[in-house]
């Protein structure tokens, strides 16, 4: 149920009372929102007298929030963005069928835009709109119907559907190294490239190919192109995704360092919020996902 009227400013006074306090004055305010001055001060006193609370004080040739006023204007963005993005979400699909999806850089460049290629030329009212997210939200505070997540299942409050497995391969520029494959200890001797979400990433691969090693240091980087870039400038030794890795390969910028790719514990999944039922765009592409990429896969 929507709020009483009474409740409910003007979107003019809600933007006046946004551009004020981001920008500091009414006259800024008022240049930003193409209005006089006094049409934005109008507008903030209305606001005012309708909550029955200041929310500003006069500071110098300034105007600055109260307490108060800065927890409103706080909600009052939310909401206003909030309002924008449904906007071009119907504007970018007038039928109503748009998919918000947050997923990783990597995979959602080289793993799922691919399939979301077919995907959407099998749904073409469909029209899925992508965000980057590195580690799991909260849904009821995000404007995402879905996310990919990479890990185990320990996301709470969603739905999980396993996507793909995990499998890690060295790669290096080919003028790193003279003969390949290498041996795993000789990878010892080689400046190694970490990712951040990953640590220790460097040591279960040498455990896993027994040659236990302590602390691994060298260059960090937060995304895996950034280091397959890095890689392919001759700065180190890269443990890429094998997707990203066959497509890195298979332009020349890298080579396989060693010959196996080790399949890690993790998966990828789809994930959604258990706390609503899934939109029908989010049906088609579980339902889709599940026929051509999962087998019978039931929902965990």
């Amino acid at each position: 149920m929507i709020a009483p009227r009474r409740f409910l400013p003007s979107i003019s006074s809600l933007l006046a009372l946004e551009a004020v306090a981001r920008l500091g004055t009414a006259t800024a305010a008022a240049n930003e929102l193409s209005l006089t001055h006094s049409a934005v001060s109008r507008q903030l006193k209305v606001l005012e007298e309708q909550l029955g609370t200041a929310l500003f004080e006069r500071q110098g040739q300034g105007l600055a929030l109260t307490v108060s006023g800065i927890d409103y204007a706080n909600s009052v963005r939310d909401c206003l963005e909030a309002l924008a993005r449904a906007s071009l979400k119907i504007k970018a699909n007038p039928s109503g069928g748009s998919l918000s999806l947050a997923t990783l850089p990597a995979f959602g460049t080289h793993w799922l835009a691919p399939r979301l290629r077919r995907f959407s030329h099998e749904f073409p009212n469909v029209t899925v709109n992508l965000g980057t997210r590195l580690a799991p939200f909260d849904f009821n505070r995000e404007q995402f119907d879905a996310a990919i997540h990479f890990g185990r299942c320990d996301w709470q409050g969603v739905e999980y559907l396993e996507l793909a497995r995990e499998r890690v391969v060295p790669v290096c520029s080919p003028d790193l190294i003279s003969t390949r494959p290498v041996a795993a200890e000789s990878f010892f001797e080689m400046p190694l490239l970490h990712l951040e979400s990953r640590p220790g990433a460097w040591e279960d691969w040498f455990e896993h190919h027994s040659c236990p090693a302590g602390r691994l240091h060298g260059m960090l980087f937060d995304q895996f192109t950034t280091m397959a870039e890095a890689a392919s400038l001759g700065f180190g030794v890269a443990l890429l995704p094998e997707f990203l890795a066959t497509e890195v390969v298979k332009h020349g910028k890298l080579v396989r360092a060693f010959e196996n790719a080790m399949e890690l514990p993790h998966r990828y999944y789809l994930v959604w919020p258990k706390s609503r039922a899934p939109r029908s765009p989010l049906e088609h592409l579980i339902e889709w996902l599940i026929a051509t990429e999962c087998g019978d896969a039931p929902k965990r």
